[in-house]
């Protein structure tokens, strides 16, 4: 029990560094960055309150779990914002790579009981092949919108982003998985970019 209950700690305690790593997204009222423990705290509230935008087939208990741990690799990899390198970085094989090697070091710090489901629920995020993961990376996709429109632009002025640029990198995504989600969102972004 003792070693078990070390190996519980020792993967809660590295967890915690995630409240370290800043992301480039800002709180909604832009008065700082927010931190990616924040972000991810925020996604499982978002699924919680949008489950209503969900397909039928999706279990949103294991969409706030996918949530909650989708970004832990950011303790290792750090942010990598969307928009940053023209839209090239975030999914890029080096990216990839290094997130899948941070996934499986920390992971692995609990018990294998434990860690590889947790392992296989970030994989199945990553893939967004499932509709559980495809709502999950709907909701990943429109938070910083969300946060962005709040706080007058965001980092959609830091990185010069067009309306195309947000429909073609996030709109995409996010109508994939919650289409009237979207459609809601791309409206309120009118706003901002102006007719889209």
């Amino acid at each position: 029990m003792s070693d078990r209950l070390d190996a519980q700690f020792a993967f809660l305690n590295e967890a915690d560094r995630l409240k370290s790593v800043l992301r480039a997204t800002t709180l909604v009222d832009g008065s700082r960055r927010e931190n990616s423990g924040e972000h991810s705290w925020h996604l499982a509230l978002y699924a919680l309150i949008l489950a209503d935008q969900a397909g039928p087939d999706v279990d949103i208990n294991r969409v706030m779990r996918m949530l909650l741990i989708h970004d832990l690799v950011e303790i290792d990899v750090g942010d990598v914002p969307i928009h940053s390198a023209n839209g090239q970085a975030h999914s890029s094989t080096s990216v990839k790579e290094a997130e899948s090697a941070a996934a499986r070091r920390i992971f692995g710090l609990l018990p294998a009981d434990l860690g590889q489901p947790l392992l296989a629920l970030w994989q199945e995020f990553e893939a967004a092949e499932t509709p559980d993961a495809i709502f999950a990376k709907s909701l990943d996709r429109v938070q910083p919108v969300m946060a962005n429109l709040m706080s007058g632009g965001g980092t959609w002025i830091e990185y010069n982003v067009t309306a195309a640029q947000l429909e073609s990198r996030v709109g995409v995504k996010v109508a994939r998985g919650a289409p009237k989600l979207w459609h809601w969102v791309k409206h309120k972004t009118a706003g901002y970019f102006g007719s889209t």
